[in-house]
């Protein structure tokens, strides 16, 4: 067994992103090692799906000590994901693709990486009208919110998502982290990574046991990248638990979108050009978004909505209204 410090590295970059958005690891691990290692895709779904198994919790004891995991919501969706992860690596051992079925994983790992971008830039959007801010999330607070639980749409999310995972590799993070926004639009973004990471341990222990029983899983390969993944995932659950992450998961989306072409077939220049559309379009829309919620025109509701973020960000009392004496102005001069 060699490790390989190029892969080390590589892991501890995806380790830090997963940590800090909740998703990223089956979305950017392997596309990465497909195309920057020339690993075999089956050989890069397995091996990723079993790192995972180690990775996550790294993230996952953070948030449950910092207390941002909704563990209601954690049940519902192992309700689902547990047996669909299982019986996506057992699937995908015997689909009618024969020779072809490395082309086959590329297409299917390609959707599903256009679909977690596009729902990517959805949960972008949505996040700076709700908020009114161009950094789209608010700080983050070590509580839960009281949620409805909606069970039968909860399960069924965990089941799609854990067959992806299980097919794929790609899931866990990009798929339900995005539909538990529009689900369950109360969760602010450390509670919805913290969700999606604890939830996701149960659900790629299932799909890694039937990688490795059923899988191409590289022992070499995996533990290079969990030698930097999990320091990795560690610290950027440290981050993730205390700041906003809408800037980092705008970014991740042109990563998906620049993957999810690239292993449909597209072409390097046709790759960069979109990945360098999306980034244009991506910072003229922040900027029109920011001229709005930042100018003078602001709603008494949406002043007090930024100066509440305000205030959490720098931890110190609000401002005093401009009629208010300073304290110090009012004692009597001697």
């Amino acid at each position: 067994m060699t490790i390989d410090p190029a892969l080390i590295l590589g892991g501890l970059v995806v380790g830090f992103i997963v940590g800090l958005t909740g998703m990223g690891g089956g979305a950017l691990m392997t596309p990465m090692l497909i195309f920057v290692f020339r690993v075999d895709p089956l050989v890069a779904v397995s091996s990723d799906v079993v790192a995972s198994l180690f990775m996550k919790p790294a993230g996952a004891f953070v948030h449950l000590r910092r207390k941002t995991v909704n563990l209601r919501l954690v049940l519902w969706l192992c309700v689902g994901s547990v047996p669909a992860a299982f019986s996506g690596a057992l699937l995908i051992q015997y689909l009618p693709f024969g020779d072809s079925l490395d082309s086959a994983l590329k297409i299917v790992l390609g959707c599903a990486l256009l679909l977690a971008s596009a729902g990517l830039v959805v949960r972008a959007v949505l996040q700076m009208v709700r908020s009114r801010s161009a950094l789209g999330e608010g700080p983050t607070r070590p509580s839960a919110p009281e949620l409805v639980i909606r069970p039968v749409p909860t399960a069924i999310l965990g089941a799609v998502a854990g067959l992806l995972v299980g097919m794929t590799s790609v899931g866990a993070g990009s798929v339900i982290i995005v539909v538990l926004l529009l689900l369950y639009p109360a969760l602010k973004a450390s509670q919805l990574v913290g969700t999606d990471l604890v939830q996701a341990v149960p659900l790629v222990a299932a799909a890694s046991l039937g990688h490795l029983l059923y899988g191409d899983f590289s022992l070499g390969l995996t533990t290079s990248l969990l030698v930097g993944a999990i320091p990795g995932a560690w610290f950027g659950a440290h981050v993730s638990s205390r700041a906003p992450g809408g800037i980092i998961r705008r970014a991740l989306a042109i990563l998906l979108l620049a993957s999810a072409l690239k292993l449909l077939g597209a072409s390097l220049p046709v790759v960069l050009g979109a990945a360098g559309a999306a980034l244009v379009v991506g910072n003229l829309v922040w900027f029109w978004v920011k001229r709005r919620f930042s100018g003078g025109a602001q709603t008494p509701a949406a002043d007090s909505v930024v100066d509440e973020m305000t205030d959490e960000m720098t931890d110190e009392p609000a401002a005093r209204p401009a009629d208010d004496p300073d304290p110090a102005e009012s004692r009597p001069r001697r």
